[in-house]
Parts: C-alpha cells; sequence; structure tokens
C-alpha cells in the first residue's frame, strides 16, 4: 500500500471518529445498508463495531427494489428513533433520510447529491476504489477493532470487484482462508437478494453474528439452510435466463428475460464478454408487476452512467441509472420504458407487454 493509500485509510478512520465524536455516548445508531454482499459486509461490520463500543444499534437492509430511501425503510428506521443514521453501499442523495439527524453515507458509487446533515466518506474516484465493506472496515479502526472483522471486508471486496483486486486485506484473509472457501461465502450470502422474496434479512443476521467465513458455509445457524434454499432458485432462474438471445440497435445489445429472481446482473455481465463492442442491457420484465428492470455492462470502456444521463427518457425517476461507471441500471414502469426502448431505436418487437 502506498503513501497515498495510508493517507486516504487514515482519513477514512480520522472522519470516522470525528463524526462519532459529535453524538451522545451510547445513543441509537440505525445503520442501513444495502442488500448485496459488500453493503451486508459493510452494516455487519458498522454494526458490530458500535456495538462492541456500547452503541445502542439496530441494522436494516433493503428489500426487493428498495434503496435506503425507500418509505418503507423510513418508516422502520424512524421507528427505532436513533440519534444518528449511517448508510453503506448506497449513493449520497440531496434528499435527507431522516430530518434533523446526523447522517453519514459510507459508499463508492458516484455521488446523487449532497443533503442536509449528511457528511459522506466515499471510495468514488480513488484508485483503486474501495469497497464500502473494505471503507467501514477502514472507519471502523477508530474503534481498536483490529482485524477480528477483516473477513467481512475480504468478501466484500470478492462480492464487487472479484479476486484480481489489489487490497491487501483480500490477500491477508484469502491466505488464512483459501480463495475458495471465500467465494463459496460469496455466493451464498449474495443468494437470498437474488431471490424471488428478495429478503437479504437470513444472510445479515448471519453476518452479524458468524466469527468466520467458514460459519457461513458449514456453520449450524439456521440461516446457512435458507441461504443454500434460496441460491438453489437463484440458479434454476440463472439457467432458464442464459437461453434468451440478444437483439440489437447501433451500439446496444439487448437480452431480455422473465423471471421474479434478480439474474438480470449475471446475465448481463455474461454477455458482456460475448458482445465485446456493445453496450449489453438485459432487461428482466418479471422482477417486478408493472416494471422493467435493467442492468448494463460493456467491454468497450464506455461510461455507462454518461450512457444512461444521455438516453435518459423524460419520465425516468430516482431508480434509474444508479452505481458505477462500468457496471449500472435501475428500473422504469413499463411506459417509460418502451419509450427508452424507442429512443434506442429498437422496434415494436422488443417492447415489454403493458398490463391492462
Amino acid at each position: 500500500m502506498g503513501n497515498n493509500d495510508r493517507t486516504f485509510v487514515k482519513s477514512v478512520k480520522s472522519r470516522f471518529a470525528s463524526f462519532l465524536g459529535t453524538l451522545p455516548p451510547g445513543g441509537p445508531v440505525g445503520i442501513v445498508c444495502h442488500n448485496d454482499v459488500d453493503g451486508l459486509s459493510a452494516g455487519s461490520i458498522l454494526g458490530r463495531s458500535l456495538a462492541g463500543a456500547s452503541y445502542r444499534v439496530s441494522v436494516f437492509t433493503t428489500g426487493k427494489a428498495q434503496s435506503a430511501w425507500s418509505p418503507e425503510v423510513v418508516e422502520r428506521l424512524a421507528e427505532f428513533a436513533p440519534v444518528a443514521v449511517i448508510v453503506a453501499d448506497f449513493s449520497p442523495r440531496s434528499a435527507e433520510l431522516l430530518a434533523g439527524v446526523p447522517t453519514l453515507i459510507i459508499d463508492h458509487h458516484r455521488p446523487e447529491g449532497s443533503a442536509p446533515n449528511s457528511e459522506v466518506i466515499t471510495g468514488y474516484g480513488h484508485e483503486p476504489t474501495p469497497t464500502a465493506g473494505l471503507l467501514a472496515f477502514w472507519a471502523s479502526q477508530a474503534l481498536d477493532r483490529g482485524t477480528s472483522l477483516r473477513w467481512l471486508a475480504a468478501l466484500s471486496i470478492l462480492g464487487d470487484l472479484a479476486e484480481s483486486a489489489e487490497f491487501p486485506e483480500l490477500e491477508e484473509e484469502r491466505t488464512i482462508h483459501g480463495l475458495q472457501l471465500l467465494r463459496e461465502a460469496t455466493s451464498l450470502l449474495n443468494a437470498p437478494r437474488r431471490s424471488s422474496t428478495g429478503d437479504a434479512r437470513p444472510a445479515l443476521d448471519l453476518l452479524l453474528k458468524a466469527k468466520s467465513p467458514r460459519e457461513i458455509i458449514e456453520g449450524k445457524h439456521p440461516e446457512v439452510a435458507q441461504l443454500k434454499l434460496a441460491r438453489r432458485e437463484v440458479q434454476t432462474a440463472l439457467q432458464q435466463a442464459k437461453m434468451a438471445a440478444p437483439k440489437f440497435s447501433g451500439q446496444v445489445g439487448l437480452v431480455r428475460i422473465d423471471t421474479a429472481c434478480q439474474v438480470h446482473p449475471i446475465i448481463a455481465q455474461i454477455w458482456r464478454s460475448r458482445l465485446q463492442k456493445y453496450i449489453v442491457i438485459c432487461a428482466n420484465t418479471g422482477y417486478r408487476p408493472g416494471y422493467v428492470h435493467f442492468s448494463l455492462r460493456s467491454a468497450t470502456n464506455a461510461n455507462l452512467l454518461d450512457f444512461l444521463r444521455d438516453w435518459a427518457p423524460p419520465d425516468a425517476d430516482e431508480t434509474y441509472g444508479g452505481g458505477h461507471d462500468q457496471a449500472t441500471g435501475g428500473s422504469l414502469r413499463i411506459p417509460v420504458w418502451n419509450q427508452f426502448l424507442q429512443q434506442l431505436g429498437f422496434g415494436e418487437d422488443v417492447m415489454a407487454p403493458i398490463e391492462p
């Protein structure tokens, strides 16, 4: 790790300590995390670290097609009545989460805005870009947690960046546990949020108590069986989705699938390597009634966030075009989706059916 990297890590730790220094000791802190492995790892690192420092903590994760700002999530958070909120693995927005409540956002996506009473610790623009889980691990060092939670940071890196990521935390945990075990744990933890229910709570509950990645795949916790059941459902949906063939318009290759499982990001990634001269869009008409959920990937080095911004239909909302420069997506109501396809030059044969 170079001097610039060490300086950045110290900055993350210092800013986290400063945020906590403004809070009453032991006060209730609500944590909202994304439901993928990176977000769940970040949420569990923060939850376990703050609980160990005698804060009263509740960790919430998002459900199917939800963000930290979704009304259902905000309502649950408000019921907890926190003195502060920490959001992990969601882009900063201009909307306040809980009015008047100090909020810290720990993230690595392109920021979408800045809200009152909010601070941001971001890895966006830093190379290599750290995951939210890794940022949370660095932040937790302000609470003297040592390396006991480093394996969670390693899972977050594998989940978002794969094993080629150049971070010592992954290499150290890889030496201890082996890459295959870490991969298996990552796969299982991602399964519940990809299932038809989209309920990632079993994965979060497991991460909040497991002592090692081996417990994720071999432990006696009841959540392990739930994760394996969810993965079987997702694997079945994925095999069916792999049979879809792309349609083309200009620089875009469109793959249409219809499943309640969140496999559209995986399908887009598969076709990315096959259609190396195209921007690949995988559109899922079965994920949520009345909507098309979609994922973009490309081997062309095109900035996909900019691509979506340039082609945004007039009625697109905040669920359109979030994420990374090279991995993004979102959702649109079916009529708006069809308008988006028309703008891209696709014909009626690929439009999503509008429900009566």
